[in-house]
């Protein structure tokens, strides 16, 4: 004879109320009680106060469905919101890291700016020591050359 109560529940016993529970709010959504506060009760009524009272009653209903339909805008518009604050969020950081990089970028290019005059100095300082070295070589050449001639 099986137990009456289980006294241990897995997980998908919790999880299959929990999803029945959530599937009779969303589909009951017709409560007596909000009706009766949100529409006035039901029933017959007769007279020539029935007609304004139908009319009031309409209206109030037109109103509760504007009403619906502003608060469903307004949660989206808020979703919206929360969408567009992250994407910002996100581009912010994005401009920053940006920033950083091309600072970091241009201070390379500028040492090795730097570099290449550096080193385009030094070739020119040894070419004009190899030429006064020669034309030195050269004079004293020439000097000896004069002295040999009789």
């Amino acid at each position: 004879m099986p137990p009456k109560f289980k006294r241990h529940l897995n997980d998908d016993d919790v999880t299959g109320s929990v999803k029945s529970e959530r599937r009779n709010l969303l589909e009951d959504d017709s409560d007596e009680e909000e009706d009766f506060f949100l529409r006035g009760p039901s029933g017959p009524r007769f007279g020539p106060r029935n007609d304004k009272i139908k009319h009031v009653q309409n209206q109030v209903d037109e109103v509760i469905d504007v009403m619906q339909e502003n608060i469903t805008k307004v949660i989206e518009r808020g979703e919206r919101l929360d969408e567009l604050q992250d994407k910002s969020e996100s581009l912010s950081d994005n401009a920053t890291a940006f920033s950083n990089r091309s600072k970091q970028l241009r201070r390379q290019m500028w040492w090795r700016g730097c570099k290449i005059k550096a080193i385009m100095a030094l070739v020119a300082v040894i070419l004009l020591l190899v030429i006064i070295s020669l034309s030195c070589s050269m004079e004293t050449l020439s000097f000896s050359m004069w002295d040999l001639v009789p």
